[in-house]
């Protein structure tokens, strides 16, 4: 088990291709590495009470940003700590960007559309009582996670993750992320622009993720706007948990959804260890 709190949290680089941490810049050199910043970046920032994205520097004032749910202060203080320190029990697996993780769920491979049931043995058991809370707000009455993946960022790996679309073959409508230990940004972008505002060049919306925080990604938000965490906005150790629902095919009446109905046994079993 690596010690969440040693002074680099890195005991083997787990980066490949273009994407680097801390540690991979120490060994190439920082001149060696390419920048990929649009030459020209369009900000907002998202506003939960009126769901608007609210211009930095841009000319465009505002405009409607639907498929984000917040839920401030999900869990307490006392429920943070016990959450966090349960996770660093179990092993923190290497990932990229400087990131470490922990997976609860089946593994996937997305490009072959194939699932595998081997080693999963269900969500952590701390997670049932987390479910049962989420099914109490009317957005998350029916929300049925089959898989939950911990991550750990901490500034002085240069943590991050790129900006990305989380699978739909598999993985449902709504992603729901449980923020814990710090603050943070989650940036949601468009790099082909924003033709409805006439924008050209890459249109940015920083969504803050307060901490003991949990956040809902759904419609737009989860099928044309990628998400990701900047590095410059891992201000502190942050660990989130991010759950996520069946497509469906999957669930009742789809096509797979005998695979589906097992995987959510497992799942439901509140048994699992990391895989």
């Amino acid at each position: 088990m690596t010690d969440p709190d040693s002074s680099d949290g890195v005991t083997v680089c787990a980066c490949k291709g273009i994407r680097t941490c801390l540690q991979c810049e120490q060994l190439k050199g920082k001149g060696q590495l390419e920048s990929n910043e649009p030459k020209i970046v369009h900000r907002f920032i998202f506003d939960p009470e009126t769901r608007l994205a609210v211009g930095r520097d841009c000319d465009v004032t505002s405009f409607p940003f639907p498929g984000v749910f917040y839920w401030e202060d999900f869990i307490t203080d006392e429920e943070e700590t016990e959450l966090t320190a349960a996770m660093d029990q179990d092993v923190w697996n290497e990932s990229q960007s400087g990131r470490r993780k922990q997976d609860f769920g089946p593994k996937v491979n997305f490009k072959k559309q194939k699932v595998r049931f081997a080693g999963f043995n269900g969500l952590p058991p701390l997670s049932q009582k987390l479910v049962q809370r989420m099914t109490q707000n009317p957005r998350l009455s029916d929300f049925t996670p089959v898989e939950q993946c911990n991550l750990d960022y901490h500034p002085n790996r240069g943590s991050a993750i790129d900006p990305h679309l989380d699978d739909s073959w598999l993985w449902g409508e709504r992603l729901v992320t449980l923020n814990m230990l710090s603050n943070t940004t989650l940036t949601m972008s468009l790099e082909e622009g924003f033709e409805e505002l006439g924008l050209t060049g890459e249109v940015r919306v920083e969504v803050g993720l307060p901490r003991r925080s949990l956040v809902v990604l759904y419609g737009e938000a989860r099928h044309r706007w990628r998400h990701g965490i900047h590095r410059e906005d891992v201000i502190d150790r942050r660990v989130c948990s991010t759950y996520r629902e069946l497509s469906k095919e999957f669930m009742h009446g789809g096509e797979k959804a005998d695979i589906g109905a097992k995987l959510l046994d497992i799942a439901l079993s509140y048994t699992g260890t990391p895989i």
